[in-house]
C-alpha cells in the first residue's frame, strides 16, 4: 500500500479505493489514537464498495507503518494538518468524513480549516471539556507509562465493549502471570495519547457545521458517553441527525461494524 511522504521521516500510510459507481462518495476514515486502518477493513469498508462508494482509510503518524521525526510534537493540528494534506494529495471523489472518537474531532477540524466533504459522520465524539475528561485523559497515559497499551486495555475495556464483545473476548485479557511492559514516551502511541489526547481541546463551534451530519452513540459507552452532553451538543449542529446503538459501546467498528456500515449507507442514500 502507498505512502503520503511529508518529510524524509515522515509519512502517512494510507489504503485508497475510489468509487465504482457514478456519483459514489467517498468515505474518509479518522482513526481513534489507538486504532488502525484495520478497524475499517473487516467489515464496513467491503460493505460500502460492495455499493460502489469509495474508501480512504490512513494512519495518524505515530500509527501503524505512519512515521514521525523523532521530537515531533503529534498534536492535533499536526493531525489536522496531516489529513488536509492527504485529501488534496488524493483528491477522492465526493467525500463524507468519518471519525471515531477523538477522530471525529480530527475530522470536524478539517473541515472547518477548509478541506472539503460533503457530509460528517461522528463516532462517540461529542464531549465537553472539564475535570472528569481531562482526569480520563491523564488516567489513559498514566496507564500507558505504567504498563502499556495491554494495562490500558485491561483497565478500560470494560467500561468502553459492550456486553457481548466482552463476554466473547474475555480469554484475550487480563492473562495470569504475564507482565505489563510500559510504553516509551517517544513512542508514537504514547505521544499520540500525550500530546494529541491529552491536550485536545474539544470545544468545537458546532453551530458552524453547516454541512449533513450524522452522530452515532453507542449507549453502553461507560466511559466517555454523558446524555445530557450529547443532547446538548447535537441541538447546536444546524444540520444534523443521530443514530443511537443500544447495544454497542464505544468502539463501534469492532463491536457492531454491521450497525454501522447500515448508518454509513443510509446517511449516503440521504444525502445523495
Amino acid at each position: 500500500m502507498p505512502d503520503f511522504q511529508l518529510g524524509p521521516e515522515d509519512c502517512l500510510f494510507y489504503e485508497y479505493i475510489a468509487p465504482t459507481r457514478e456519483n459514489g462518495f467517498t468515505m474518509i476514515f479518522f482513526n481513534a489514537l489507538t486504532g488502525d486502518t484495520n478497524n475499517w477493513e473487516t467489515v464496513i469498508g467491503p460493505r460500502l464498495r460492495e455499493a460502489g462508494h469509495g474508501t480512504l482509510a490512513y494512519n495518524l503518524r505515530g500509527q501503524t507503518n505512519s512515521k514521525f521525526s523523532p521530537g515531533l510534537k503529534l498534536d492535533v493540528d499536526l493531525i489536522v494538518n496531516d489529513a488536509i494534506g492527504l485529501l488534496e494529495e488524493i483528491k477522492p471523489p465526493r467525500p463524507i468524513m468519518v471519525g471515531l472518537s477523538i477522530g471525529g474531532l480530527f475530522a470536524a477540524r478539517a473541515w472547518l480549516k477548509g478541506a472539503e466533504a460533503h457530509g460528517l459522520v461522528l463516532i462517540n465524539t461529542l464531549r465537553r471539556d472539564g475535570p472528569r475528561l481531562k482526569w480520563i485523559g491523564d488516567a489513559l497515559v498514566r496507564a500507558a507509562e505504567v504498563g502499556g497499551l495491554d494495562l490500558f486495555r485491561d483497565l478500560f475495556l470494560p467500561l468502553l465493549m459492550n456486553e457481548e464483545w466482552l463476554e466473547n473476548n474475555r480469554s484475550s485479557f487480563l492473562k495470569t502471570g504475564a507482565e505489563y511492559t510500559a510504553l516509551s514516551p517517544e513512542s508514537g502511541q504514547f505521544k499520540l495519547l500525550a500530546e494529541a489526547g491529552r491536550e485536545a481541546d474539544w470545544d468545537l463551534p458546532y453551530e458552524r457545521l453547516e454541512l449533513p451530519v450524522l452522530i452515532v452513540t453507542g449507549l453502553q459507552d461507560h466511559v466517555f458517553l454523558e446524555k445530557d452532553v450529547v443532547n446538548d451538543l447535537f441541538s447546536r449542529i444546524p444540520n444534523g441527525r443521530r443514530v443511537d446503538i443500544p447495544d454497542a459501546g464505544h468502539l463501534i467498528p469492532a463491536e457492531r461494524p454491521d450497525a454501522l456500515a447500515d448508518s454509513l449507507l443510509s446517511f449516503i442514500k440521504e444525502i445523495s
